[in-house]
């Protein structure tokens, strides 16, 4: 019997990962196929947690360490923040690996997928399991790139804190305030790790700064840089007034020096250490009334003698408190300051039991993870990450109990513990049976297969990838009967495109990659429509008045309303029915049948002959629907993204002048050292295959990121030429 499966499912090689913590079961992703051996195999690996060489020391030790000497963490960030460098560093100085992997040359333990070493990015999120100090902690690599913000998603409602890095010389970037979002949202307990302090234009004072203003957080600053750019070298412990220098002959950064912060070696160096500990020191005391306390009382006179020891639980409280978040910086591919992060991430991170509720749940098979390899252990205590095989029906967001009664129970004592802690129970429930949420997606194009005869064998694949990746939407085009692929973007459709060749042998053909638009109406309309059927010896009648226009507030499905006159007796048996209508009939519009949104539908009249059947009686209102949304006067919302461009100051000009082009709306140009941050609106469909078209005005030296912000709607010309485009007429 194991206690709190949480699961994690991923393709056939990133597998079925178990969140064993302190909640219920959810499930992340699943898409299984045959598995690897159960043991390491073909890599460099050091040794496994609890292994030394290949004696297993202490099986217990592998399996229950103590739940308080867990740390199950995610690593998140913008793409290109170094996340996956700063974990293969981690796992090279937790003795998990031998030698430092590299993103570039393709061999990092948690970027294993064939697409993700080609691209040199992060796609699906690995899990790895290390010791660090006597502590046990799951580590989950998360992916960067706006498309798989899912991803980020999935893993932040099962992990107990997180790891921010940044780049510190871009501080906030476009992803960094999605991943930070989201993390607010399941009430992550985090640290910051500026990353890339050797790079040039790295500026440790801006990048806290843009954490301040951008994401509206209250860093706690426990380390300085020592030189910034071509000069770091070290940082600065600010809680216990060291400095940690590593020399740059060292070619791992394993070894390095631990010194207190002298007067006469170091004067100016001490008196900015004990200006920013005293500065850390209030701050923390504005926030935590217990270190207030015992500063006020103890150590008023002198902040100096104020122990770390005390300084380090108030720290943690404040962070597990989310009022604050701890800052360190360092540099992940130059291997300095890395080890010190992880020594903050067991201090000031929480284990499973601060967290959350426990229940039981019963399963066979148990394996513990380590990126693409992993190995069968008998059993697994609360607050674990482990895998799990098999599942044949499971689903990303779905929760696995036991039992009916056991889920009841488990909600029960949560609910419970709740009142105990004066929480609000509709909390305690969120956090038992909390699911995921799925964005929708806004591109689409068909997929063909290369053969009828291989229907079946795509239909088999888009269905696994589905389980697995609930962002991925796969429609029958009613018309022409092509199966449609709806994604997050171009890569997103690209990887999936990429992932059915090589994972199921299926070479399948794209159409061309689409927007996906919708409709709303911006006038009222009513409709009649009956339906007087005989079919056999049985007569179905219905007869249907009401009313369609524009919804009074934004909503993606139909508002759906009552007259008085209509008959609530009746409506006891058909308002499934008529409902189910009301909503087929907003799923294509009549303009290019894209989904209705924004709309108020209203019932003024319903009659049903006894014995007509609940189709019937949907096929009638549907039809009806559609009359009254035919009449109302139309109108085609497209996609609106965020827009961020970094660009180099030389090249501001052509990059404005092509986003004008593009219908582009840029709201502010922010100075980002001797960059140029453009901020604004585009629609979606001006902005396909964008990357080559930046890269070919900056010479390769911009980036760029994108995120839905809302559905807005075309204007007049704009509009009449997509329908003319999509009629044939040009």
């Amino acid at each position: 019997m194991l206690t709190n499966l949480r699961i994690f499912a991923v393709n056939h090689q990133k597998m079925t990962r178990l969140y064993i913590n302190n909640m219920c079961c959810c499930k992340i992703t699943a898409s299984l196929r045959p598995s690897k051996p159960d043991v390491p195999l073909g890599r460099n690996y050091s040794s496994l947690p609890g292994l030394i060489g290949n004696d297993i020391k202490s099986l217990h030790s592998i399996v229950n360490p103590p739940i308080a000497k867990i740390r199950n963490i995610g690593i998140m960030a913008h793409i290109d923040a170094g996340k996956t460098t700063t974990t293969e560093r981690i796992l090279y100085y937790s003795g998990y690996t031998r030698s430092l992997g590299d993103v570039d040359d393709g061999d990092t333990v948690t970027d294993f997928m064939a697409q993700e070493r080609e691209r040199g990015i992060t796609i699906q999120s690995a899990a790895v399991t290390f010791d660090w100090k006597g502590y046990r902690v799951n580590l989950i690599d998360t992916p960067g790139h706006v498309d798989f913000t899912l991803e980020v998603e999935r893993c932040l409602r099962v992990l107990d804190g997180a790891v921010a890095v940044f780049d510190a010389s871009a501080g906030v970037e476009a992803q960094t305030l999605t991943v930070w979002r989201q993390a607010d949202k399941h009430k992550i307990p985090r640290i910051c790790f500026l990353n890339k302090m050797d790079k040039t234009g790295a500026s440790f004072k801006d990048a806290v700064e843009s954490i301040r203003e951008k994401l509206k957080a209250k860093p706690l600053l426990l380390q300085l840089p020592i030189g910034e750019a071509k000069t770091f070298k070290g940082v600065v412990d600010v809680v216990n007034k060291e400095k940690l220098l590593w020399n740059s002959n060292s070619d791992d950064g394993k070894v390095f020096e631990r010194k207190p912060v002298l007067e006469k070696s170091d004067s100016e160096l001490l008196k900015e250490t004990v200006e920013a500990r005293n500065a850390l020191i209030e701050q923390v005391a504005d926030l935590d009334d217990e270190f207030a306390d015992l500063v006020l009382g103890e150590f008023s006179e002198n902040f100096d003698l104020l122990p770390a020891e005390k300084l380090q639980t108030a720290i943690r409280r404040v962070t597990l408190a989310q009022t604050a978040v701890p800052v360190l910086c360092g540099s992940a591919l130059r291997n300095r300051a890395v080890q010190p992060l992880l020594d903050a991430v067991t201090v000031y991170l929480p284990s499973p039991e601060e967290r959350n509720y426990d229940f039981l749940e019963r399963i066979s098979r148990v394996l513990l993870p380590f990126a693409d390899q992993h190995i069968e252990i008998p059993s697994l205590t609360a607050g674990n990450i482990a895998l799990t095989v098999g599942l044949k029906k499971t689903a990303t967001g779905d929760t696995l109990v036991s039992s009916k009664s056991s889920a009841l129970a488990a909600a029960r004592r949560a609910e419970r513990e709740g009142e105990k802690q004066r929480r609000q129970s509709s909390e305690v429930e969120r956090l038992l049976l909390a699911g995921v949420e799925v964005p929708e997606p806004v591109f689409f194009c068909t997929i063909e297969p290369p053969s009828g005869a291989k229907q079946p064998d795509l239909e088999h694949a888009l269905k696994c990838l589905q389980r697995e990746d609930p962002s991925l939407k796969v429609k029958l085009d009613p018309d022409s009967g092509q199966t449609v692929l709806c994604g997050m973007g171009e890569l997103h459709i690209e990887i999936i495109h990429d992932r059915i060749k090589r994972e199921y042998g299926l070479e399948t053909y794209l159409g061309p990659l689409q927007v996906a638009y919708r409709e709303t109406i911006l006038s009222s309309a009513c409709a009649t429509d009956t339906l007087d059927r005989t079919l056999g010896d049985k007569q179905h009648f219905v007869s249907v008045e009401l009313e369609a226009k524009p919804g009074e507030t934004p909503s993606v499905t139909p508002v759906i309303e009552y007259a008085e006159s209509v008959s609530r007796d009746l409506l006891k048996d058909s308002q499934e029915a008529v409902e189910n209508g009301i909503h087929n009939a907003c799923l294509q519009g009549p303009l290019l049948g894209y989904p209705i949104q924004d709309v108020t539908i209203t019932l003024h009249s319903l009659v049903i002959h006894p014995g007509t059947s609940a189709t019937m009686i949907s096929a009638c209102v549907s039809r009806c629907v559609q009359k009254a949304l035919k009449k109302a006067d139309k109108q085609v919302l497209e996609p609106l993204m965020n827009l961020e461009v970094t660009v180099p100051r030389d090249y501001l000009t052509p990059v404005l002048a092509d986003l004008a082009q593009r219908r582009g709306n840029v709201q502010e140009i922010q100075t980002r050292q001797d960059n140029r941050v453009v901020i604004g609106f585009v629609p979606l469909a001006e902005i396909m295959g964008y990357s080559t078209v930046l890269r070919t005005l900056t010479s390769g030296s911009a980036t760029f990121a994108l995120e839905l912000s809302t559905y807005q709607a075309m204007n007049p010309q704009d509009q009449n030429t997509l329908l003319s485009q999509r009629s044939g007429a040009t």
